[in-house]
């Protein structure tokens, strides 16, 4: 059993590619549903939030 609380995300269709995330107040948590061997990638808040303002730039052109 998973120690995270996972959430899955809101543009996530039906089948099997969906990401998920997990946060703690030192780090978030990412992994999909996809993956056989359940990988968990880790990283700080800082650097998802750079991740997450680099995607929105980019997605609105």
């Amino acid at each position: 059993m998973s120690p995270y609380s996972w959430q899955r995300s809101s543009y996530c269709q039906e089948g099997d590619a969906c990401v998920h995330i997990a946060s703690s107040p030192a780090a978030i948590h990412l992994t999909e549903s996809a993956d056989p061997a359940r990988t968990v990638l880790t990283t700080n808040p800082a650097a998802f939030a750079a991740l997450l303002d680099l995607i929105g730039q980019r997605s609105r052109g």
